[in-house]
């Protein structure tokens, strides 16, 4: 998985968290919320781990790495045209 692809699932799996019990009260998934941390844990790694110079190269993300984590986490206008 790449770094933007961990940031995803970290928030599919916390907006899948939550589930309505068989008595009607809302519940948290705990493993959802462990396993979304260890997805955020590395998205972050790589986040970092791209802006490392490299020996012959010049430091900091492609711009395909930065769209591609745009598209992830980057902050989109609303309909309302509010962010």
């Amino acid at each position: 998985m790449t770094g933007p692809e961990h940031y995803r699932e970290a928030e599919r799996l916390l907006a899948d968290a939550r589930h309505e019990g068989p008595d009607g009260v809302a519940y948290i998934r705990p493993e959802n919320i462990a396993a979304a941390q260890v997805h955020a844990t590395l998205a972050q790694a790589a986040a970092t781990a791209m802006q490392a110079a490299v020996e012959g190269s010049e430091p900091g993300m492609s711009s395909q790495e930065f769209t591609a984590w745009y598209d992830a986490a980057g902050v989109k206008p609303q309909k309302d045209g509010a962010l």
